[in-house]
C-alpha cells in the first residue's frame, strides 16, 4: 500500500512524542511491506512564531492533500497567561476540525491490565473497562458566537446544534455499537439546555433503525460521577463537544494516564490522529513524556484511514509486551516500579520498536 502521512507536531511535547509515532509508522511499513511517504508542516505557537498564523495557508494546503495526518499538541503558557491575546494556538485546531470537516472525535478509553496501579481508582473498578467515546467536534459552544459586552464586564459564548450535526455523529455511534458490545450511552443535559434537548430528540429518533442497539441517555453529571463509580457500565458514549471534552479528560484517570490516550479526528475526508494530551511545557525538553498515546493514535490511523486491521493491532500488542516486561515511563509508573525500568520518550519508543 502506498500512502502519504502528514506529520505535524506542533508545540512542546508534541513535537516529542509524534517523532517516535513517526518512527512505528516507518517501522510497520518496512514490516508489512507497505509505502509510506511523509511530510512535515507547522501548527500552533511554531506556526505562530513563524507565520504569525496557527494554521498556515501552506499546511491547510497539505493536509488536504495527504491520506491522513499524525498530529502532536499545540499550546503555550504565553497564551495562557494573557487571555487578551487576539491569536492563540487553539485557533488553529479549531480551524482545522472546521475546513477539514472533522466532526467525530473517537476517543478510545482501554485499560491495559498491567496499569490498574497506574490508576488512583480502586482495581476492583477499573479491570475490563472498554469505553469508546463519540464527541461531536464543530459545533457547540466552541464554534457559537462569542463576544464581550456592556463595557466588556460581560461576556457571552452561544452554544449551537443543529439536528443533522447531531444526526451525523449519532450514526457514528451507533454504527460502532453494533461492532462491540450493542450498547449506546448518549450524554446530554436535557433538563437544563435546549441543544440537549434537540440532541436527545435526534438520537431518539434514530433508536428504532437500530433495535438490534440498547440505548441509555444520561445527563452529564450523572454520567461524570459514574465514569468513576462504574465505569464498565459504559461501551459506547456519545455526547456533545464540550461534555465530551470533559469527560474523556476525566476518563484518562480509567487508562492511568493522559499519555495512554489516542484519538481520531475524522469527517469526510482526511482524517487527524493524535494524543488527547496537550504540549507539557512543564516537561518539554525533559525527554520523559510518555509517547504511548501518539504511538496509539498511529495505530488508530493504520485502522481507520488504511484499513491496516493486522497492522494497528501488532502496535497495540507491541505496547503491551513493552507493559508486561515491567518498562513505564514516569506518569504511568508505581511504588512498585524499579528505576531502572522508568524510561524516558525515546528509550520506551525503542523498547515497542524492538517488539513490533
Amino acid at each position: 500500500m502506498k500512502k502519504n502521512i502528514l506529520i505535524v507536531p506542533g508545540d512542546g511535547i508534541g513535537q516529542e512524542v509524534t517523532e517516535v509515532g513517526k518512527k512505528v509508522l516507518i517501522k510497520i511499513a518496512e514490516k508489512f511491506g507497505h509505502e509510506f511517504t511523509y511530510d512535515e508542516a507547522l501548527m500552533g505557537h511554531v506556526a505562530i512564531e513563524a507565520t504569525g498564523n496557527p494554521l498556515p495557508d501552506e499546511t491547510l494546503e497539505k493536509m488536504r492533500a495527504s491520506d491522513a495526518i499524525l498530529f502532536g499538541a499545540v499550546g503555550h503558557p504565553k497564551y495562557d497567561n494573557d487571555p487578551t491575546a487576539k491569536v492563540r494556538p487553539e485557533q488553529g485546531l479549531l480551524k482545522m476540525r472546521k475546513e477539514l470537516g472533522l466532526y467525530a472525535n473517537l476517543r478510545p478509553i482501554k485499560l491495559f491490565d498491567e496499569l490498574l496501579g497506574a490508576s488512583s481508582i480502586k482495581p476492583e473498578i477499573l479491570k475490563g473497562s472498554d469505553i469508546l467515546f463519540f464527541r461531536e467536534l464543530t459545533g457547540d459552544i466552541y464554534f457559537g458566537e462569542k463576544g464581550r459586552k456592556n463595557d466588556g464586564d460581560t461576556a457571552y459564548d452561544i452554544a449551537e446544534y443543529s439536528r443533522y450535526e447531531v444526526e451525523r455523529i449519532a450514526r457514528k455511534a451507533f454504527e460502532a455499537a453494533r461492532t462491540r458490545g450493542k450498547k449506546l450511552c448518549s450524554v446530554d443535559k436535557a433538563n437544563v439546555l435546549e441543544t440537549s434537548r434537540l440532541w436527545r430528540e435526534v438520537v431518539q429518533a434514530l433508536a428504532p433503525e437500530y433495535p438490534d442497539i440498547t440505548v441509555e441517555h444520561q445527563f452529564v453529571d450523572s454520567a461524570a460521577m459514574m465514569l468513576i463509580k462504574d465505569p464498565r457500565r459504559f461501551d459506547v458514549v456519545v455526547t456533545a463537544n464540550l461534555f465530551g471534552d470533559i469527560l474523556t479528560d476525566e476518563a484518562s484517570q480509567i487508562a492511568g494516564s493522559m499519555g495512554m490516550l489516542a484519538s481520531a479526528s475524522v469527517g469526510d475526508s482526511t482524517g487527524v490522529y493524535e494524543p488527547i494530551h496537550g504540549s507539557g511545557h512543564d516537561i518539554t525538553g525533559m525527554g520523559v513524556a510518555n509517547p504511548m498515546a501518539s504511538v496509539l493514535s498511529a495505530a488508530l490511523l493504520l485502522d481507520i484511514s488504511f484499513g491496516l486491521k493486522a497492522e494497528s493491532d501488532a502496535i497495540i500488542s507491541a505496547i503491551d509486551q513493552v507493559l508486561k516486561a515491567g518498562f513505564r515511563t514516569r506518569d504511568i509508573a508505581d511504588s512498585t516500579t524499579a528505576p531502572e525500568f522508568i524510561l524516558g520518550t525515546d528509550a520506551i519508543g525503542e523498547e515497542i520498536l524492538k517488539r513490533i
